[in-house]
């Protein structure tokens, strides 16, 4: 039994990083420490507990997620630190040695952070050492629910978690276990909590998802069908879906749906079939552009967000011009453009073939100029439509708001946050002066 008055009005500092997944995961983690006392601390104070989440996804984010820990301890000398996520799992002996780390809970561990707190005595010092919790990978089976909201409009419904697909270039497998899912009932009980919050957008989130039913026998498909049927929720996006799972039935589905948005996000990483190909990704360039072409079709003012990964093993110049070639011909909205980075542990290292960094920031450099002329492109074919909006708080303190249209362009309003998470229809004006935005004028509330 906690004795939950060790943690009356003690302090928390959350820090998180790397995906959306993670962010949810920590608002869960969050959301449990404030119902034994805990509340978030301000600024200007100490913290008594800070909760890392930590993202390895590349050699940059372990190295950030080092500097977040060192930096957070210099400002918070007495605080219990512990320390979760990927990073954690992945390397968590690594993560112990890190001055000031007093507990490290891997992925199977999240939500047992309460159970291992104690006092709040710190460990990582004199006799004390960190404890160290974590599962090998075989054994991480448990799935772990999370929605949240945090200071967003949109929450961020966790569905899916792990992942059955081994590309070379990735450990995210590695960290996350298999491919495991909460039920269609939890989740759709999930999403009506949210309604009952008044929150109108949620975002499905998760590592694989399209691969929803791993460890319940359903699907992706019946799931979002499921949650289309929740009242109150006016939009759902789809955070990313791998294109051999996006198929023609949820497609079809998306297209006449109540309230998913036209909205698609889809991991190309290459256009080269050579390099899907030592990437051991289950697809081709045949595949990736017959599902944009069915989108554009049905869905024709859909906007479609693309990942694509430059630099990796095995991807020499005349790769890398077939692919941004096959990438122009796409017609996408957005580009999210990756540099590879090598990371122990994957067949990756195996290809003799490397590229140099310079190259790699050159190569990041074209694509980031092709993506910004499609998103500019996409953005003025809807100038002079009228569209709504769901208004976001304002963080700039001036008299503008933002928000997104069902197809998700940015828009700025003049209004003040009392529209905030309001849908309005507003007429989309030209773009704003920095190219991120169409200007935005308010018809209706």
């Amino acid at each position: 039994m906690i004795d939950k008055s060790v943690f009356q009005d003690k302090k928390a500092l959350y820090y998180t990083l790397g995906c959306k997944l993670n962010f949810a995961e920590t608002s869960t983690i969050g959301q449990s420490l404030r119902e034994v006392g805990f509340r978030t601390v301000k600024s200007g104070e100490e913290a008594d507990l800070i909760v890392v989440n930590t993202c390895s996804v590349t050699e940059v984010a372990d190295k950030k997620c080092r500097q977040a820990i060192s930096k957070l301890r210099r400002r918070n000398p007495h605080a219990f630190i512990a320390v979760t996520g990927c990073y954690a799992q992945l390397k968590p002996e690594q993560v112990a040695s890190l001055p000031g780390v007093d507990l490290v809970l891997g992925a199977d561990q999240k939500d047992q952070l309460i159970d291992h707190l104690g006092d709040l005595h710190k460990r990582n010092s004199g006799d004390e050492s960190t404890e160290l919790l974590y599962s090998k990978l075989k054994d991480i089976t448990h799935f772990i629910p999370s929605c949240s909201r945090g200071d967003r409009t949109r929450y961020f419904l966790k569905v899916q978690d792990g992942c059955d697909y081994y590309c070379t270039y990735c450990t995210i497998p590695l960290a996350r276990g298999k491919s495991r899912n909460g039920t269609i009932a939890s989740l759709v009980k999930q999403a009506e909590e949210v309604a009952a919050q008044g929150g109108k957008e949620i975002v499905l989130t998760g590592v694989n998802i399209g691969d929803f039913g791993r460890s319940t026998g359903d699907d992706f498909l019946q799931l979002i069908k499921a949650l289309d049927e929740v009242e109150g929720i006016e939009r759902y996006r789809i955070s990313s879906i791998e294109p051999n799972l996006l198929n023609e039935d949820i497609i079809r589905f998306c297209a006449k749906s109540k309230r998913f948005m036209p909205h698609f996000h889809i991991p190309l990483q290459s256009g080269c079939d050579e390099v899907l190909s030592l990437m051991h990704r289950r697809y081709d360039t045949a595949l990736f552009a017959s599902r944009i072409a069915l989108i554009k079709e049905l869905i024709p003012h859909c906007f479609i967000g693309v990942d694509v990964i430059v630099g990796t093993r095995g991807e020499t110049s005349a790769y890398f011009d077939q692919a941004v070639s096959f990438i122009k011909g796409l017609d996408i909205s957005q580009l999210h453009v990756f540099s590879y980075s090598e990371r122990p542990g994957t067949s990756a290292l195996r290809i003799e073939y490397k590229v140099s960094p310079q190259e790699k920031q050159q190569r990041s450099k074209v694509l980031l100029e092709v993506s910004e002329e499609k998103r500019i492109a996409f953005y003025k074919q809807f100038i002079g439509q009228e569209m709504p909006i769901l208004l976001e708080h304002n963080s700039k303190g001036d008299d503008m708001m933002h928000g997104f249209t069902e197809n998700y362009i940015r828009v700025e309003v003049p209004t003040k946050d009392a529209l905030d998470n309001h849908l309005v229809h507003v007429r989309l004006g030209e773009l704003t002066a920095d190219n991120h935005s169409l200007k935005g004028e308010i018809i209706s509330c």
